[in-house]
């Protein structure tokens, strides 16, 4: 269902920000506004970022090799990390430049067509927002009670919390864009319109860089959450068993390695334990359907032998 979620607000996504490309594209070529290409190349890296998600999404599902016995989960962390380097260069370090550029030679916007930034501005605000009410209804099916940061920071699927995070900063960068350009219009000085662009990329940069702080946690290995944990210990624990130590590991958003060794009688036969870990191994896969790789390994009950 995450993973459902998570591909129907990167749609929605990927149709709301190449529209608004193209139409920031035009308004950028008939004002010649610096914020409006700004939004425009950060439109285009949102689209290209959508992008890079679905094909993550796509080759995360192949099946595992030997080369890659617990398969390709991980396909989908490696390329919300690409997205974060794209949103940085492409996005934030473009619009720093520009806006650079245009506090070096600042121009006021001319013509019979200074009401279109503000006209594109406008519908982009309406699309986006439409396209974060969509990446918020599918997140709350699996954010449950957590905060919205606790969910970004906590998510193991990086689809969504990219999105919402995308689309955040999509709007706002527009507000920027929208008080650039309507300052310029109002003053005629071209500077308002560095400012905007300005803001534009420092935004830009700091979602890259949160962006890159999470996924590159979910690339180096986290364990399982919290409540899922607590599932895995109580299934071990249920028929009486004890855990000496217990490690988990994602091997990709719905994919969960748990590694476990548990104490058992000295007096049991090799069938009873076998049958112990069977047993055992069906109560985690009941109680955490993600746990698809699961290592159970049986040690003497210290106590019983008097260590």
């Amino acid at each position: 269902m995450a993973a459902n979620g998570g591909t129907k607000a990167i749609v929605a996504a990927l149709a709301a920000n190449l529209g608004i490309a193209v139409l920031k594209f035009v308004a950028y070529l008939l004002t010649l506004s610096s914020s409006m290409l700004a939004e425009a190349i950060h439109s285009l890296a949102d689209s290209g970022n959508q992008l890079l998600l679905l094909v993550g999404g796509k080759k995360s599902r192949r099946a595992a090799s030997p080369e890659h016995p617990f398969g390709y989960g991980r396909e989908r962390y490696i390329y919300a990390f690409i997205v974060a380097i794209v949103l940085f260069s492409v996005g934030g370090l473009f619009a720093l430049y520009e806006a650079y550029e245009k506090f070096l030679e600042p121009h006021p916007i001319e013509g019979s067509f200074w009401w279109v930034p503000l006209a594109v501005l406008l519908g982009a605000i309406v699309a986006e927002s439409l396209s974060f009410r969509t990446a918020i209804r599918e997140s709350n099916t699996v954010r449950g009670k957590q905060t919205w940061v606790k969910f970004i920071r906590s998510a193991k699927q990086p689809e969504l919390p990219v999105i919402l995070l995308e689309d955040f900063g999509a709007l706002i960068g527009l507000a920027f864009a929208l008080m650039g350009v309507g300052l310029t219009l109002l003053t005629g000085s071209g500077v308002w319109d560095a400012a905007g662009t300005g803001m534009i990329g420092l935004l830009l940069v700091a979602i890259a860089v949160v962006l890159a702080m999470e996924t590159k946690s979910l690339l180096v290995g986290e364990s399982a959450g919290k409540e899922d944990l607590e599932r895995i210990r109580a299934a071990i624990e249920a028929d009486g068993g004890r855990i000496i130590h217990l490690k988990t590991l994602h091997l990709g958003p719905d994919e969960l390695l748990v590694a476990a060794k548990i104490a058992v009688d000295s007096t049991e036969t090799g069938r009873q334990i076998a049958q112990e870990i069977d047993r055992t191994e069906a109560r985690i896969r009941a109680a955490v359907p993600i746990a698809r790789v699961i290592y159970l390994e049986p040690d003497l009950n210290r106590s019983d032998t008097g260590e």
